[in-house]
């Protein structure tokens, strides 16, 4: 194995190109074929003709998931893999989306493994109960991806961002790769991919990609109910595994955090490694999954939620929940109006949205208790003349799952909310008593990203608002973007002034990705608030100082309390600066919080990406990240 090279800052992520189109329809049109035969057309690749038919065991899962079976030969799925991996490579800011689903059965062998790369916008699950009903001999990998020079140079994972790998077992087999990629299971990536409900053998999980040349930066990501080897976490600047069972830990960078992980490393040296481990989760609830049951049915099984837990939810027998039938969902395609959408929801049925982007000129709401939103392959809902795309009620149990919610070019209030606002931080002086909440069915949102454009031009004041009391936020990303298609990005062009507002008491966050934001990136207004893991960037394109302060304060802090709450708590936050427009801007402090006995904050840091200042890493405490000390973090342990 080669030696791991030491990070530097992620602020290297800076692709603007517009996503290659060279080859697609060559390798679209075998994926469509090749996909077309397998699955007798009732789920294809895209641009194939699907059966128009939705039954228990025959759903119309649309043009963009394709359905595999253990009888069809290697390379036919080999190919129709490759094909679909052909076209979403370099498609950062591209419109495709695709879910490749497997039904229970074993794939590959040792001597024809099934080796699968997965592009961006991509979803690659088993459709079993359990993790062990679907086996891959073989790899699933996401590698580097090389920027420059006509994709030779400039190597790295920053940008690898939209891509989940969930329920089923990985028997990591390298066999026909040269000695270096054999050596390990490769999932080279950053923000907005998920690895859940995986059992993976065979061999080590590698969170970067040491086999491709240089730099090899890698930057955030999320593992949950999952059971592995040994996982070389290498470059990742930060990450989160969460109620999982592994075989060991290589390194720490900045932000490394566990919670309710058996195997997990100690935390008594913090920050040298900087881990942080909790030994249960305060409250957490595995995402939803499609899956067939032994009478060919597909349905969709809703975990329940759990209190301090700790390991995998399937180490001794079914995870706790319950199976909703596939007749119970209305499944979704981009052609469907809002109207349609919102009169199925007013019947009691579900949501499954399937794969591609959808334009959302009125709210998608969600009224209902327990009512469950499931996205595959990434859908992305796009809103339209400034609409908010998707509300939720004041009810239990919302289960919102899979899915991006994008910006459009007129300005929304916000993406998603949850609940009504009450006039004092969503607080009425009842402790949310008005608000029909459960604090054991938490409404919970699995695998939701935001974005403020990117793919073209989005504005947004705020991304997610959260109301209600007693939700859970369980892997969020939201994302003002930093680079995207050219015309895309500006200080006064992709305009977003919050990324998540919290005014509802109660509230958990595992998993909370925040970045570029124009004002406080997180705003906590609620009581009782708590997160486990806080990644965030500074915004990168303040024009000057003047244009990034407020009430004598330079810059915004990236995770603020409100003044008047009394208490809260975070384990494992990081806060980066990388004001590459000015890099004389000054932000006074990454985390801005109440002194008082139940505000607490554990493991905090800020660094500097090599442009700006951050002058303390909570309130008044905390060395300064400058340019003499780039890639070197600030870290305050305990506060207060």
């Amino acid at each position: 194995m080669r030696s791991l090279p030491q990070p530097t800052p992620r602020a290297e992520r800076h692709d603007t190109r517009r996503p290659s189109r060279r080859g697609r329809g060559r390798a679209l049109a075998l994926g469509v074929a090749l996909a077309t035969a397998l699955t007798g057309g009732i789920a294809t690749a895209a641009g194939a003709t699907s059966s128009p038919a939705t039954t228990a065991t025959q759903p119309d899962l649309g043009p963009n998931v394709v359905v595999f079976d253990p009888s069809m030969p290697v390379s036919q799925i080999q190919a129709t893999v490759d094909a679909i991996n052909a076209e979403q490579i370099d498609a950062e800011m591209g419109t495709g989306r695709h879910a490749l689903l497997f039904k229970p059965g074993i794939y590959g062998t040792d001597t024809e493994p099934l080796q699968i790369k997965v592009g961006y916008y991509t979803e690659v699950a088993g459709l079993g109960a359990s993790p062990t009903d679907v086996v891959i001999n073989g790899k699933i990998e996401v590698y580097n991806r090389c920027l420059d020079h006509g994709g030779t140079t400039n190597c790295l994972a920053l940008v690898n961002f939209w891509r989940t790998l969930s329920n089923l077992t990985l028997n990591i087999n390298g066999a026909g790769q040269d000695g270096c990629r054999a050596s390990a299971d490769f999932w080279a990536v950053s923000q907005a991919v998920s690895m859940r409900r995986l059992n993976i053998t065979g061999g080590n999980l590698s969170l970067m990609d040491y086999c491709t040349d240089g730099p090899q930066f890698a930057s955030g990501g999320y593992i949950a109910d999952t059971k592995s080897g040994f996982i070389i976490n290498g470059s990742q600047q930060q990450w989160l595994t969460r109620n999982s069972d592994i075989g060991g830990w290589s390194n720490g960078v900045w932000n490394a955090v566990f919670s309710g992980v058996v195997g997990a490393p100690t935390d008594a040296a913090f920050p040298n490694p900087p881990y942080t481990t909790l030994d249960a989760t305060p409250v957490s609830r595995e995402k939803p999954f499609l899956f067939i049951d032994g009478r060919g049915r597909y349905n969709v099984y809703v975990p329940t939620a759990q209190q301090n837990s700790r390991g995998v939810t399937w180490a001794k027998g079914m995870t706790p929940g319950h199976a909703v039938p596939i007749t119970d969902f209305f499944v979704v395609k981009p052609s469907d109006s809002v109207q349609a959408i919102n009169n199925q929801l007013a019947r009691g049925r579900n949501l499954l949205l399937t794969p591609g982007v959808y334009d959302v000129a009125k709210s998608i709401a969600v009224k209902r208790a327990n009512t469950v939103v499931l996205g595959l392959g990434h859908a992305t809902l796009t809103a339209v003349a400034g609409a908010v795309p998707l509300t939720v009620a004041d009810v239990p149990g919302v289960i919102l799952a899979g899915r991006t919610i994008d910006a459009g070019d007129v300005s929304s209030p916000v993406l998603l909310r949850i609940g009504t606002k009450n006039d004092h931080h969503g607080r009425d002086g009842n402790s949310g008593s008005d608000k029909k909440s459960d604090a054991l069915n938490p409404t919970t949102l699995s695998d939701v990203y935001f974005r403020v454009g990117g793919p073209h031009v989005g504005r947004a004041d705020v991304s997610l608002e959260v109301n209600s009391d007693n939700v859970l936020i369980d892997h969020l990303w939201a994302w003002r973007a930093d680079h995207g298609v050219p015309g895309s990005v500006g200080w006064d062009v992709n305009t977003g002034r919050n990324g998540v507002v919290v005014n509802g008491d109660n509230v958990t966050a595992t998993g909370l990705f925040v970045e570029h934001y124009q004002q406080y990136n997180v705003l906590w207004n609620g009581e009782n608030g708590r997160t486990v893991f806080f990644q965030n960037e500074l915004p990168y394109d303040p024009p000057n100082q003047a244009a990034w302060q407020h009430d004598g304060v330079l810059g915004w802090a990236a995770y603020k309390v409100a003044d008047d709450v009394t208490t809260h708590e975070l384990w494992g936050g990081g806060a980066y600066i990388f004001t590459n427009v000015d890099p004389t801007i000054h932000a006074a402090r990454g985390f801005e919080v109440p002194v008082t006995p139940g505000v607490r904050l554990h493991h905090v840091m800020t660094v500097n990406l090599s442009a700006g200042t951050i002058d303390h890493v909570v309130n008044d405490t905390g060395a300064p990240v400058d340019n003499t000390n780039t890639g070197h973090p600030s870290f305050v342990t305990s506060f207060p």
